[in-house]
């Protein structure tokens, strides 16, 4: 190799590494011609066009290959490897700036109608029928840009020229094309392109009124119950906990206490009751309303931990063996279930199963929403090794379990939730088939259609929704409104009269597509919403902090679209339940995962009752009570209903086996019979005195043990007389 070679090499090199295009036709002709052919321009970016990925590569390679070049001698096959492998990267990085500067110029230039007749690509161009062009594929170059380094090129065959038509061959973005003929892409209007739909509208254009569904609920909106009843706390507690599941709970405990006691375990243990679970709630109650550090602080004697509640109505081992053995699903089955782990069969949630379905029910069958209800999920906090515990970082609380929970707007009543396990593995999918989407399938599980009714307005966060699902809920009769993502499917792509780069607040766009209205709206950042029954701008305004032209801030009435003012509105009906169970939660510490729901299935119930007894209030035209103070009320009734419990199951005395003065007539005049001590004393008296006449003293009264008839007047006691005698049988 010669040192003219290395010499060239080094200048292609260089020119690549600043970003110039390498042409690699002959220059022979050129050089035999005597004038040098300049066939470089240096016009490009290399990390715009290029790629920042392939200028490493070709950094590296070239520093190897000028490495070897001083080894030529020693190392020949290491340089021709190098040589080749600096040509095909040039190649490559050549053909991505083509495709991209043909990508700048198609947005740079749209395409305009033609208003000439058409003409044949033969008479278009003479360079298209010439025999050079069938042996050659010409990619579409737009124009050079100007650029002060850029050199001369008049005597370049590659330059374009106004007397000659651009040639348009095969390439990526460019249409089907052939050789030698010119592709067959579709015109387009002036300023449009194929991924924009239609133009974004002001809220000066007049928007049409979107036809909405007739709200037809199947119950009368609010509590399922009979309101003329008064209620207290502990029965509508008892709704969401019936007497089957409690008993349920009760017999699954002692089964589990029983098994863990022949496994080892050593602690105390009595048969759990009805009365001790009562009182067991009760004192978990009792333990939202008061936070101490451990369990054990309850129970503490010394100051300031003189608690009088727990420690009277229950000690601390006996609360302890309780929640130690505490279970909800039947052991004999929950053992079944473990043997089916690691198979399509085996049930993550078959340990809360029996008391997971009841609160559903429950909460299905007590309350018919208003017309506004929520989507969104909820998250029990818990940091327990399971597989179906979620992490998320946008939330308050970032481990524990996910729960999407459908929410009365005014109320916040939790009226369908369902735990999320996790992405089903075991689901196959098939090879084209598109999902729905988690975003989808949970609204729709969440939707009960047939208990529900029609006409109801959902709202959603950005996570849910979507044109794919707005439009299913639209077939069920359900519209809906919410935050939507630019990214998803079917999201206008135009950008015409979209919002400027630095708009004001209260500035909005909208586009009707259908039913579906997309509006975006600039408040302290660019909001964009989607909905189904909303007109786009009717004059509603709201209070934002407006910034004067004099640098000082005041609150000034902001025009806003109807969809971001109603979802501002009723968006919140899931976070409202949240907060009150938040409030006063009974949640706590726990070594076991069905622990943890077993103390939010609790919440819901409490959180959902004190709703009810809200709505049972209001009807009766009265306060209802506060939150703490429902709780509390809850916990006394718990405890005396236990109490009245150990009270029926204590022995009464029966008349059979009990001496007790008993009438035998139904007044004090009817069935009198001699008394037997006072005809005992008269035989006496007549043996004793001569002629003494006796007397017959009679009494409506007997012994309902010993069966005999016994006085019992204030001047006469035969009936103690006679017992204490020892005279009975």
């Amino acid at each position: 190799m010669t040192k003219k070679y290395y010499r060239d090499m080094a200048e292609i090199l260089a020119e690549i590494h600043r970003g110039s295009e390498i042409d690699f036709s002959d220059s022979s002709d050129s050089e035999s011609g005597g004038s040098e052919e300049e066939t470089v321009t240096r016009d490009v970016d290399p990390f715009h066009h290029i790629g920042q990925g392939y200028s490493i590569i070709l950094n590296i390679f070239t520093h190897f290959h000028y490495l070897c070049v001083l080894w030529s001698n020693v190392h020949t096959s290491l340089h021709i490897l190098s040589q080749i492998l600096i040509i095909i990267i040039i190649f490559i990085a050549n053909k991505k700036r083509r495709v991209r500067l043909q990508g700048d110029h198609l947005r740079s230039h749209p395409p305009t109608l033609d208003t000439q007749p058409p003409v044949s690509p033969s008479e278009a161009s003479p360079l298209l029928s010439s025999d050079h062009e069938e042996d050659e594929d010409v990619d579409y170059a737009p124009p050079p840009r100007s650029s002060s380094r850029r050199r001369s090129a008049s005597s370049s065959p590659r330059s374009s020229s106004p007397e000659k038509p651009t040639k348009r061959g095969r390439g990526r973005g460019c249409g089907p094309g052939r050789r030698g003929q010119a592709s067959k892409r579709p015109k387009l209007a002036a300023g449009d392109f194929e991924p924009q739909q239609g133009r974004w509208r002001t809220k000066d254009e007049p928007d049409v009124e979107p036809p909405t569904p007739q709200f037809e609920p199947k119950h009368q909106p609010g509590p399922r119950i009979d309101t003329n009843v008064k209620w207290s706390p502990l029965s509508l507690f008892k709704l969401f906990f019936s007497s089957s599941r409690r008993h349920s709970i009760i017999n699954n405990t002692n089964a589990n206490a029983v098994r863990r006691l022949a496994q080892g375990s050593k602690y105390k243990w009595f048969p759990l009751s009805v009365d001790s679970f009562y009182i067991f709630l009760s004192i978990i109650l009792f333990f939202g309303l008061v936070h101490v550090h451990s369990r054990a602080d309850f129970w503490r004697r010394e100051w300031p931990y003189q608690f009088v509640f727990p420690k009277s109505s229950m000690s601390r081992d006996r609360f302890e063996a309780i929640f130690w053995s505490l279970h909800l699903s039947d052991v004999t089955e929950d053992e079944e279930n473990e043997r089916k782990r690691g198979t399509p069969q085996f049930d993550r949630l078959f340990k809360i199963k029996p008391l997971y379905g009841e609160i559903v029910n429950a909460c299905n069958s007590l309350f018919q929403p208003y017309q506004n209800i929520t989507v969104d999920e909820r998250v029990v906090a818990s940091k327990a090794r399971i597989g179906f515990r979620q992490y998320m970082k946008d939330k308050p609380t970032k481990f524990g379990y996910k729960l999407f929970v459908l929410a009365d707007s005014k109320t916040g009543y939790t009226s369908n939730f369902f735990v999320y396990q996790g992405k089903d593995k075991s689901k196959v999918k098939l090879r084209g088939q598109k999902d729905d989407g988690l975003s989808v399938t949970s609204v729709m599980d969440l939707m009960k259609f047939d208990l529900l009714g029609k006409g109801y307005h959902l709202y959603v966060d950005n996570f849910y929704s979507s044109p794919l699902l707005f439009n299913k809920l639209l077939k069920n009769h359900t519209a809906a409104c919410g935050t939507i993502r630019t990214n998803r499917e079917g999201f206008p792509r135009t950008t015409i009269n979209d919002l400027p780069k630095k708009p004001e607040r209260g500035d909005m766009r909208w586009i009707r597509e259908g039913n579906l209205l997309f509006a975006r709206w600039m408040d302290t950042k660019v909001v964009n919403l989607c909905s189904t029954f909303h007109k786009a701008y009717s004059g509603a305004t709201v209070l934002r902090r407006v910034k004067r032209p004099d640098g000082n801030w005041h609150r000034a009435p902001v025009d806003v679209p109807d969809a971001c003012r109603d979802y501002n509105i009723n968006m919140g009906g899931v976070d409202l339940s949240d907060a009150l169970i938040h409030y006063y939660s009974v949640h706590g510490k726990t070594m076991r995962w069905y622990k943890t729901f077993f103390y939010h299935f609790i919440d819901i119930a409490v959180v959902n009752s004190y709703i009810l007894h809200k709505a049972v209030s209001s009807s009766h035209n009265q306060a209802p009570m506060s939150h703490k103070q429902f709780r509390e009320v809850l916990m006394r009734e718990m405890v005396e209903q236990a109490k009245a419990l150990v009270a029926e199951a204590t022995p009464r005395p029966s008349l059979t086996n009990t001496c007790m003065p008993v009438f035998r007539g139904s007044t004090g005049t009817q069935d009198r019979r001699k008394c037997v001590v006072c005809a005992a004393k008269e035989k006496v008296k007549a043996k004793q005195m001569p002629g003494y006449k006796i007397r017959d003293l009679k009494t409506p009264l007997y012994c309902s043990r010993c069966n005999v008839s016994l006085c019992l007047v204030p001047d006469r006691n035969c009936f103690l007389e006679y017992h204490s005698m020892g005279l009975q049988k």
